[in-house]
């Protein structure tokens, strides 16, 4: 009987390492892609896309399998870097580890996997799935890891033939798992930055693609209080790196909004309600399979990834969905996600527009 084929997606990490050696124990023929999906050298002067592809040859030798390495830079600038940044120029946050799973991880690879034959595709994403009637994509054992939220873009169809086998491990049993097998990159420290861009100094990054000027940072009462060097660098909720203190009240300042057009940065002092909401609206919400009847629904949510569930009543209306939280939420962001689930099921989520 000929083995089933599945394409992993190797970075050079511990965890898609663990993910191809899980695979080929389970008996399938098991081939590793590297992705190169940014060119540009980092503040040291290295590409850091070579030092991860020298541990993905490292890894596919000690397991014992195949891999390859595609150049997907063009289509990662295109669909997932460009609209990085339009966000970032609208004076929104934007997350594009979610545009990169959606354009890049399970579009542009999955693409490139096809020409490999293959009958899966599998990453190293602690989140799991559910192949039945409906494809279905659930949370992960690990709940301080679950990545479910980066996911929440991709649908059913890119779900279909998707494995991930870390869906039931802890991060730790992930380690000892890799530690005991040889692994090279067992203790290698886990990546924290943007997505395929690295760690690096994010305020100099970001002066490279959008021209930053000094202005005005107020008060919701339009006292100035202190300068800012860029409107695009805060979000909200922010307390530190403004460079302000004292005054009013003798709290600390916080960030609840940015005023792009003229160039302020709006504070206010103390935990107010400014800092916090009760409501969410997502204009185009994104089902994987299933969706939410119109009206209202019960739902978990997260806002951002590793926030704790937090309950709320779904309201939908056509392709908006309108979150009613049972807590109010700190600091929400427009430009992030609004993550939706049922149980363990992720049913999708959105571009935060508003909230109030």
């Amino acid at each position: 009987m000929t083995k089933k084929r599945v394409v992993v997606g190797l970075s050079g990490g511990v965890d898609s390492a663990v993910a191809a050696l899980l695979l080929k124990r389970e008996g399938y023929e098991v081939i590793g892609l590297f992705m190169r999906n940014w060119k540009e050298e980092d503040e040291c002067g290295r590409c850091t896309a070579d030092d991860d592809f020298t541990d993905v040859r490292r890894i596919a030798d000690k397991i014992g399998i195949d891999y390859y390495a595609v150049d997907l830079s063009d289509r990662y600038l295109e669909r997932v870097f460009s609209h990085f940044v339009d966000e970032y120029k609208k004076g929104r946050t934007p997350n594009p580890d979610v545009l990169c799973n959606r354009e890049i991880k399970f579009d542009a690879f999955a693409s490139f996997a096809e020409t490999m034959e293959a009958d899966y595709v599998a990453t190293g994403h602690y989140a799991d799935v559910s192949h039945g009637e409906r494809h279905l994509l659930l949370r992960s054992a690990d709940e301080n890891k679950d990545q479910t939220y980066f996911l929440n873009q991709i649908t059913e169809a890119q779900l279909s033939n998707a494995l991930f086998p870390l869906g039931k491990l802890q991060k730790g049993e992930v380690r000892a798992i890799a530690k005991e097998a040889g692994i090279p990159v067992w203790g290698k420290k886990d990546s924290t930055g943007i997505c395929f861009i690295g760690e690096r100094n994010f305020r100099r990054f970001l002066a490279q693609y959008i021209p930053m000027k000094e202005g005005d940072i107020v008060t919701t009462d339009g006292v100035v209080v202190g300068k800012h060097n860029g409107v695009f660098y805060y979000t909200k909720g922010q307390r530190k790196g403004l460079g302000v203190g004292g005054g009013g009240n003798g709290q600390p300042y916080f960030v609840v909004g940015k005023d792009v057009p003229n160039n302020r940065l709006i504070v206010t002092q103390g935990e107010t309600d400014l800092l916090y909401s009760s409501q969410l609206t997502v204009d185009e919400f994104h089902y994987i399979s299933e969706r939410l009847p119109q009206g209202e629904s019960e739902v978990l949510v997260r806002v951002r990834h590793r926030q704790p569930l937090q309950r709320a009543v779904a309201i939908a209306e056509g392709d908006a969905v309108t979150l009613r939280f049972e807590k109010k939420q700190r600091a929400v962001q427009e430009g992030q996600y609004a993550v939706v689930y049922q149980g363990r099921v992720c049913l999708g989520g959105g571009v935060i527009e508003r909230s109030e």
